[in-house]
């Protein structure tokens, strides 16, 4: 039986071993962020991929957007470690995911800048562990200034019980002329 291949089958086939992923034509990216859920009005700031490919890989789906808060999950299915709970790599990269797209927002939105944006810190404690259902990851601002972002991620398990806490710190560049 032969099926269609999906953005994941594709992305994954795509890839050289040790190459930089290519870049999805333009409908294919089209296709990646309807599919992850990210607004028509933010998809020009989410950089050539769209959506990240790790992202991707992972079945990251936004939830909601905007530069004050943010939301999206993770399935655990796929995402586990060698004893079957839900990978602490896994939290990182949804707390690191949103914290810096959210800080791309400030930056975009609140301010008006085009400049690029890049995390300096990133921390994490992992509180509970999950071994099925989805995790939902939270992020809100702790401080919004010009030149630094600080943001809480907060991830929780379908039934709403904290598994982790994250906070990251991002820096917004000055333009180089």
């Amino acid at each position: 039986m032969t099926s269609q291949p999906d953005a994941l089958d594709r992305l994954s086939s795509s890839a050289v071993p040790g190459a930089p992923t290519p870049f999805p034509d333009e409908q294919e990216r089209a296709a990646r962020m309807e599919a992850a859920g990210i607004p028509e009005e933010y998809q020009q700031w989410t950089g050539p991929h769209g959506v990240t490919p790790l992202g991707v890989k992972m079945g990251l789906r936004y939830v909601e957007m905007h530069p004050d808060k943010m939301v999206a999950t993770l399935p655990v299915a796929g995402n586990e470690q060698n004893m079957g709970l839900f990978h602490g790599g896994a939290h990182m990269v949804l707390a690191e995911t949103l914290g810096s797209i959210a800080a791309i927002l400030h930056a975009r939105v609140n301010l008006g800048v085009d400049n690029a944006v890049v995390g300096t810190e990133l921390g994490a404690t992992h509180h509970r562990s999950v071994t099925e259902g989805m995790v939902t990851a939270t992020c809100t601002p702790i401080n919004l200034g010009r030149q630094l972002t600080s943001h809480e991620i907060v991830m929780t398990d379908d039934a709403g019980r904290r598994l982790s806490t994250a906070r990251m710190t991002n820096m917004i560049l000055p333009n180089r002329s």
